[in-house]
């Protein structure tokens, strides 16, 4: 199970790389597009980043449901932990949304909206850590 546990770590560790840069690709596409400048190669870079993290993703689930039924089922903690993944996916998505946005050259907020959307997943990861390690219910 340690050998389970070492891939699921490496696995969310690039997941989380992920979702935490295709935000900053947001920002310096909608401020490189407002400064007239050729944002192209960002496209392309957004779209291989989200499909890189979404293997990363999946592979993340796998591996935590493959610790999960090992380990049990057991702790309030888990639940809470669940909860915060389900929103952590939920954002991974909505990324994916953004991505075809950007695909299309019509991300239609400003680079601040995107600076702030893209520490959304920090206040999402951060009680994901502390759950797992911490175990406090």
């Amino acid at each position: 199970m340690l050998w389970v546990k070492v891939f699921h770590i490496l696995a969310m560790t690039s997941w989380m790389a992920g979702v935490f840069y295709l935000p900053r690709i947001f920002v310096h596409f909608v401020e490189g597009q407002a400064a007239n400048e050729d944002v192209r190669r960002l496209q392309i870079m957004g779209n291989k980043l989200y499909k890189f993290s979404t293997i990363m993703a999946v592979f993340t689930l796998a591996l935590g449901t493959w610790l999960w039924i090992g380990y049990g089922f057991s702790g309030g903690w888990l639940h809470a932990k669940l909860l915060f993944v389900a929103l952590l996916i939920g954002y991974h998505f909505h990324c994916g949304q953004l991505v075809k946005k950007l695909q299309q050259g019509a991300l239609d907020k400003s680079g601040r909206y995107y600076r702030f959307y893209n520490e959304l997943p920090l206040l999402i990861f951060v009680p994901i850590l502390i759950l797992v390690v911490v175990k406090p219910f």
